[in-house]
């Protein structure tokens, strides 16, 4: 994943590529779409990981108690940033409808 929303190093990284690319200066045109398709399927991504580790745990496959842990966590965090982040759009925009024009 090239940019995962939760590094290894415990940063959030929501799109943080897309936002280099247009603070350098990069005239590639990011549409906010792609950035959210790219973040959701990301989100995805990690839930499928921890599922699937998770299932191969439970079938007595031969994995580290510790990866399904922290891909768990993960999925977790990255989901729960996600929902932040749905909230406080929601919010805003709730916000904007109730200004008087």
């Amino acid at each position: 994943m090239a940019s995962n929303i939760l590094r290894p190093s415990g940063q959030i990284n929501f799109g943080q590529n897309n936002i280099n690319q247009i603070s350098s200066g990069n005239q590639s045109k990011v549409s906010f779409a792609d950035m959210l398709k790219q973040s959701i399927s990301e989100v995805n991504n990690d839930q499928i990981q921890s599922d699937v580790l998770t299932q191969k745990l439970a079938n007595g496959e031969n994995v580290d108690l510790h990866q399904v842990m922290i891909a768990a966590q993960k999925a977790n965090v990255t989901m729960q940033a996600a929902l932040e982040i749905r909230n406080k759009v929601v919010e805003a925009y709730q916000e904007t409808m109730r200004m008087q024009v």
